[in-house]
């Protein structure tokens, strides 16, 4: 990259000349670099991570569009608060597609999950729903909501009930207890471990005790 003074006879010159060199300016000053032709390689590998991410943009687009349960802004906010525990934090749409790539590449079966709701919200009867977009209907086992007083510490569990098709729910029986009335918690469903689809967590979600 080469500083110029009034280039091409010019006070200022900006764009390509004839696909040979591109003027513009940088940080105040005029400067010149050979045109270049961005890459765009097609290796096999980077096919297939290519494919992932289509898979997993085309399933949270699909989840948008349904007429209900659909997925909506408390999933955006649930994987938006996930992507916050990161060193690098991440945005709620990177943090749902980098999971299903993930969980892809681990061998497992991706899900981007959505209309996460708590039915029960009292200090001795808490429970939640929530329903799964999976790459493959019914693939998931075992899952359960992992529950805390804090995002990054979610220490207690309760079995979800699978039902066939999309809903994962905690039915009465199931419940957590003994909660505080106005403490906040956070919650998060998590497929068991070895279950098909082990890895493929939803968002954080939260609610205040009544």
């Amino acid at each position: 990259m080469a500083k110029l003074k009034a280039p091409l006879m010019s006070l200022g010159a900006s764009g390509q000349l004839g696909k040979a060199l591109v003027f513009f300016p940088w940080k105040g000053l005029d400067v010149v670099r050979e045109y270049v032709v961005p890459s765009n390689p097609k290796t096999a590998l980077q096919l297939a991570q290519r494919a992932l991410v289509t898979a997993a943009v085309a399933k949270i687009h699909e989840l948008q569009a349904k007429a209900a349960p659909v997925f909506d802004a408390e999933d955006v906010t649930a994987y938006s608060l996930w992507g916050s525990i990161f060193a690098t934090p991440r945005t709620w749409f990177n943090q749902a597609v980098k999971n299903w790539i993930d969980v892809e590449v681990a061998g497992k079966s991706p899900i981007i999950y959505f209309n996460g709701q708590e039915t029960q919200t009292t200090a001795t009867d808490a429970r939640m729903k929530i329903y799964r977009g999976e790459k493959t209907l019914d693939t998931l086992v075992a899952a359960k909501i992992h529950l805390g007083v804090s995002k990054t510490n979610l220490i207690q569990t309760r079995d979800l009930t699978v039902i066939a098709g999309y809903e994962l729910v905690i039915g009465a029986g199931d419940q957590f207890t003994g909660l505080t009335v106005g403490q906040k918690y956070y919650w998060q469903c998590r497929p068991v471990a070895a279950d098909p689809a082990e890895g493929a967590y939803s968002g954080i979600y939260s609610f205040v005790a009544t």
